[in-house]
């Protein structure tokens, strides 16, 4: 007895289908958000910034600085009225050292109102334009902060950009003005994002980047730090690049009082560094650490000065910087010049290096709302 079986367009349809493999997902890249979470950002304790706004803390993919995908926090501001002069820009700023503890993270800052960079965010903020701002690699997320590995720093800044277009409800798009800004640790990673932009972020509209006490040359400012007040940030920055860089192993190279001085400084606050007060890198190591050859390459990579940006640039520097002392600032010039970049230089009579801060934030904030608003730079090299 044979049986007849009466077979549909639809199930032939269906089992064709079944047989077909569903497209694969896009792959992970940079930029993407990986998650976006309202938040309240507070100017002082229990108070709100004078700009209303719409907040997020943001976890977004990056790039570290050997090329890894990664995961950076951060936060973005929108200010909740509109924006009249067509897609809203959007400012990536890039903050000084907080340290190297997920606790002094800006993201954490700005929740509990002790941020003290938000007055100059502010500025921004009340010329309409959104504004990004990293917490960079590691702090605030699992893992030690590669701080003042310029590469990595200058990825997680183009990337707060990038992820800020995709979120949800922020309202912005893809296509609008960009502009950076950031000093000391901020001035490298907006330099640095002022240099990798044309490879590593080519899509965005970038229109100018400020970057102020930039320490161009973290050899120069290791020599310049070694025995002085502020030695801790040059041991910070030590162990930030061994997180970038494994294979600088430093841990190997130090000696028993030195593995404990870094270890305990591994989670903590910028001011907490003073610790390390009049310390020498040969108290911690019977090596001569910084200028090991696999130092020495590393440091050179995070130079900055051999890549000449597209972009017009506003470079500043306190005359009294006793960190970053301005010369290190003034060969990033004269090399950026002979490279034919737009630039501006501004020498401030700031005493030191905080007030260079305070003196040269609104001239650079000034000049980056021209930029956005598309006016021509004149450089004075």
């Amino acid at each position: 007895m044979r049986l007849r079986v009466r077979v549909s367009m639809t199930m032939i349809l269906l089992l064709i289908a079944s047989f077909v493999a569903a497209p694969p997902a896009r792959a992970a890249a940079a930029g993407d958000v990986v998650t976006a979470q309202p938040t309240t950002v507070y100017l002082l304790p229990g108070k709100l910034l004078e700009v209303p706004v719409n907040a997020w803390h943001l976890l977004y993919r990056s790039t570290s600085a050997t090329g890894s995908l990664n995961a950076v926090s951060g936060t973005l501001l929108v200010p909740k009225a509109s924006y009249p002069l067509g897609k809203r820009p959007i400012i990536g700023y890039a903050v000084g050292t907080h340290g190297l503890g997920d606790q002094c993270a800006p993201s954490a800052s700005m929740s509990r109102g002790g941020e003290a960079e938000l007055a100059l965010v502010s500025l921004f903020l009340l010329k309409g334009f959104a504004v990004a701002i990293t917490d960079y690699e590691g702090l605030g997320t699992p893992g030690v902060h590669t701080y003042m590995a310029g590469i990595s720093q200058g990825h997680a800044v183009l990337d707060s950009i990038r992820a800020a277009t995709r979120v949800s409800g922020s309202g912005l798009s893809t296509g609008g003005p960009v502009a950076v800004m950031g000093y000391s640790q901020g001035g490298a990673s907006a330099a640095w994002a002022a240099q990798l932009q044309p490879s590593y972020a080519s899509e965005l509209r970038l229109k100018g980047v400020a970057a102020g006490g930039v320490p161009a040359d973290l050899h120069a400012v290791a020599d310049h730090l070694d025995g002085d007040a502020n030695f801790g940030l040059a041991a910070a920055a030590g162990v930030g690049f061994d997180a970038a860089y494994p294979e600088l192993d430093l841990e190997a190279d130090l000696n028993d009082r030195g593995r404990s001085l870094l270890a305990d400084a591994a989670d903590d606050c910028v001011g907490d560094l003073d610790k390390l007060a009049g310390l020498r890198f040969s108290d911690l190591s019977p090596v001569d650490l910084m200028n090991q050859p696999k130092w020495l390459a590393r440091l050179a990579e995070n130079r900055l000065g051999a890549i000449a940006p597209r972009v017009p640039m506003f470079i500043y520097h306190a005359q009294g910087d006793e960190i970053i002392p301005q010369a290190i600032s003034a060969t990033l010039r004269s090399e950026y010049c002979r490279a034919g970049v737009n630039l501006r230089w501004t020498s401030l009579p700031a005493p030191n290096h905080v007030t260079g801060a305070i003196e040269g934030g609104p001239l650079a904030i000034e000049w980056l709302a021209l930029r956005i608003l598309g006016l021509p730079a004149f450089g004075n090299c």
